[in-house]
């Protein structure tokens, strides 16, 4: 078998396997480009009224209890805090991923909504179909995808190198 047509053969049957994962990737990070713009998919950062963190933690804990949608009973249901001194603020992230943000001075809750974003990120990697989907599938459809640039690449020069060839 001539190397063009092994190079076709591979090509093709490398798009027909990587054709699925590749369009939940690809969806995934168009939604993703797009959660600064959207609310839908990752709620707008709020501006606190100081510049410092002023609440202790404990606070903080009580304040998201009091937000029923966030199901917070203790630190267990966090799953991270991300404090912005700059907005005078801080998100708290629960495990249900909702999202409350707080004043970091005055303890008043900003914003209570839920987070798409981090679930979409999930389906992006692979990791919200099985912990092991995005190294067995996404991995292998990402190494597959490099292998189509190549034999792309050759297969869009092959004509250019035939038809130098011949003028010589």
């Amino acid at each position: 078998m001539s190397a063009a047509k092994w190079n076709r053969k591979v090509h093709r049957w490398g798009a027909v396997i990587a054709a699925l994962p590749l369009l939940v990737i690809m969806a995934s990070g168009v939604v993703l480009q797009l959660k600064r713009e959207s609310a839908w998919i990752q709620p707008p950062t709020q501006q606190g009224t100081g510049t410092e963190l002023l609440l202790p933690w404990d606070q903080v804990l009580e304040v998201t209890k009091g937000v029923p949608e966030a199901g917070v009973e203790s630190w267990a249901d966090i799953d991270r805090l991300d404090v912005r001194p700059s907005k005078g603020m801080l998100k708290v992230r629960c495990k249900n991923r909702w999202e409350v943000q707080i004043d970091a001075s005055s303890g008043k809750v900003l914003s209570s909504t839920l987070r798409r974003s981090d679930w979409i990120e999930s389906i992006h990697d692979g990791s919200w179909f099985h912990d092991s989907f995005k190294l067995w599938v996404f991995l292998p459809t990402g190494l597959i995808l490099c292998g189509l640039w190549v034999t792309g690449v050759y297969l869009w020069l092959l004509p250019h190198l035939v038809r130098r060839r011949r003028k010589t």
